[in-house]
């Protein structure tokens, strides 16, 4: 029994021969002289495929890992000095194993998608709006150290410091899967900055994360209930931005499928054309709306009910602490580190982990 069987054993689930079959059953589509007839569906099953595939070759890589690494175990024990050898290939393999568990992790029907982040900050004035600003940039960096592409949908600068709001999507294999641990309040402990006296200040910003919505998706908007309005495109677009009036922001207010209200914004000034912004915008009132209903029947699920609740300045899920005592917790998993400068940095990967790993097992115990 090799180290995968023992991992399989203890609990891992790959389904490794199911995968298989469904690369089969997969290719048998893209066959059909008709396949191409509906190109949304045909680049649904397309990305699927290669997802398979992609799975079982990192499988099969680690499976390969784990012979080499048996092989190093017999040349020890007939007294080969490559114990350091033995003890490096043992990291790769327990570095890739946790990044292969936790891709596998990702079944949630919405986890291959882009993902559109929406940065809100809470009352406070400059403090708030610096703080969303910190969090952007954290995400940005974040982002690029994963190899996921980012573009700027709206960003609307603060008064004196930080934003006043913005939106961005990441696109990239899983995005939203990884990106859904990270909706939420987020709150920051620190001497602020802007205040003379240097005072300890506590800012909150609300970060929204939705998956984005494609044709196989349908939410239906009663155009009535949407108010248009423009504005001059401006932030931090650079040249790809219009300094004319081509934003759009779209305004929705109705009835969530639970009898509950909600007002849901939705902004673009992306692109250079005031048509193809209203158009984007609405995939994004309509991404935002299909998260909240998402959110409905996960509390009515009783899933994770503290975390997945709708987002409310009371329900923070993680606090970063820079005064008295550096500190970021995540309230959800209780996984908390002092190292608050490479959080920032763009260095989350172990809290989103963390947040994972605790919707598996709570999954599981279901």
């Amino acid at each position: 029994m090799n180290c995968l069987s023992a991992w399989m054993r203890s609990g891992g689930i790959f389904d490794y021969d199911q995968r298989k079959v469904r690369i089969i059953e997969l290719q048998e589509q893209t066959q059909d002289p008709h396949f191409w007839d509906d190109p949304e569906e045909a680049r649904r099953i397309m990305k699927k495929l290669d997802h398979e595939k992609t799975m079982v070759a990192q499988w099969d890589e680690l499976d390969e890992l784990c012979d080499s690494i048996q092989v190093y175990q017999e040349f020890l024990e007939e007294g080969e000095n490559i114990r350091g050898e033995l003890e490096e290939e043992a990291k790769r393999l327990e570095r890739k194993l946790e990044a292969l568990e936790l891709k596998n992790m990702l079944r949630g029907e919405d986890d291959h998608r882009d993902a559109i982040l929406t940065f809100n900050p809470g009352a406070g004035g400059t403090e708030s709006q610096d703080w969303a600003e910190m969090l952007y940039r954290m995400y940005t960096r974040w982002a690029k150290k994963n190899d996921f592409e980012l573009s700027i949908i709206e960003y609307q600068d603060g008064d004196v410091a930080g934003i006043k709001s913005a939106t961005v999507e990441v696109s990239g294999e899983f995005a939203y899967g990884y990106l859904k641990a990270e909706s939420g309040v987020h709150r920051l402990v620190r001497i602020s900055p802007f205040d003379s006296n240097s005072r300890r200040h506590t800012s909150f910003c609300s970060v929204f994360v939705s998956p984005v919505i494609d044709d196989t998706i349908e939410i239906d908007i009663t155009e009535s209930d949407v108010e248009l309005q423009r504005f001059h495109s401006s932030g931090a677009g650079g040249q790809n931005v219009n300094k004319v009036e081509t934003g759009v922001r779209l305004i929705w207010e109705g009835e969530l499928s639970d009898g509950s209200r909600e007002r849901v914004v939705a902004e673009c000034q992306q692109e250079r054309s005031q048509l193809q912004n209203r158009e984007k915008a609405m995939v994004l009132l309509k991404s935002k709306i299909y998260e909240l209903e998402k959110q409905i029947k996960e509390r009515e699920k009783q899933k994770l009910e503290d975390s997945k609740s709708k987002i409310e300045w009371g329900s923070q899920i993680r606090s970063y602490v820079f005064h008295p005592y550096n500190m970021v917790k995540d309230h959800r998993t209780d996984f908390e580190t002092s190292d608050v400068e490479g959080v920032m940095d763009g260095e989350i990967d172990e809290f989103i982990n963390e947040y994972l790993l605790s919707i598996s097992a709570t999954d599981r115990t279901e």
